[in-house]
């Protein structure tokens, strides 16, 4: 259902199993908005309750999928391709904002922020309910959409003190560097601070090390790749730029418990068993 579509917005009440099945699905951004809604993970700051509207932004090739089942809100995807040939500073921004928390980033949005959204919503849906679209005015309303997000996001991390903003800017480090960098050595030192330092700030934020966040990262990248590339276990540790394919199930071993091989086969059988394919 997918496979033809650059754009799928569908009230979360009435989102299909075809939808969370489709394999087309891994290539699309999923803004997934509760209104009025418990959150669907432990809020992380006092400035949020638990009840309200949450945004969650969930980008392409994530390993794990939000249970939104019976939720009040709705489920907004779109590809890449829809903002391509745009700013390459608003791309960027998208990406940041989507890619943050490593799974899917995530805000609570107010009274006056959630209006401001529903407006441009209702004009995304009248543009999306039209037999033949419009691609250029969808373009620019998604565009709009996203900007605002953007503009809650900044919001958002300006009601943090200093060191939560040394996490969101260590995250970002880590997004690009998780590969080659894997000491807190390195990021200690783009971000100007001793490595020690660095670890009581994610020690106190996250309750892990520099390194501990490091490995997450590419354990998440291997499932990822796993789960959703048709490279081989051996390629994919290649990818990852582990010196061997020993070493790098051993590793994996270690963090996750089975083998690379044996998650794969694991996730083979929930798929085929399971309607709504939620995998941790």
């Amino acid at each position: 259902m997918l496979s033809d579509k650059v754009l799928y917005i569908k009230d979360l009440g009435n989102c299909p199993p075809a939808y969370l099945n489709d394999p087309a699905r891994r290539d699309f951004y999923e803004i997934v908005w509760l209104q009025n809604e418990d959150a669907l993970h432990v809020p992380q700051h006092d400035f949020q309750t638990l009840k309200g509207d949450w945004i969650y932004l969930i980008p392409p090739y994530r390993v794990h999928q939000l249970n939104k089942a019976g939720k009040n809100g709705v489920l907004i995807s779109f590809k890449q391709e829809l903002l391509e040939g745009d700013l390459k500073e608003f791309l960027l921004d998208v990406f940041r904002m989507f890619n943050i928390q490593g799974e899917f980033s995530c805000l609570q949005v107010n009274e006056e922020g959630s209006n401001g959204l529903a407006a441009v919503l209702q004009l995304l849906k009248e543009e999306y309910s039209h037999e033949v679209i419009n691609l250029i005015m969808m373009k620019a309303v998604l565009k709009v959409f996203l900007l605002k997000l953007i503009q809650l996001k900044e919001q958002h991390f300006t009601l943090q003190d200093i060191n939560e903003k040394r996490v969101y800017e260590f995250m970002l480090l880590l997004e690009v560097n998780y590969k080659n960098k894997r000491t807190a050595d390195f990021y200690a030192s783009k971000l100007d601070i001793s490595a020690k330092r660095l670890n009581q700030i994610l020690k106190e934020k996250l309750d892990k090390t520099g390194v501990q966040l490091i490995h997450d990262r590419l354990i998440l990248e291997a499932k990822r790749q796993i789960i959703h590339s048709e490279n081989t276990i051996k390629e994919i540790g290649f990818n990852l730029h582990f010196k061997d394919q020993s070493y790098f199930s051993r590793f994996f071993k270690q963090h996750v418990g089975q083998t690379p091989q044996e998650f794969q086969n694991n996730v083979k059988e929930h798929v085929i068993s399971h309607d709504n394919t939620l995998y941790t």
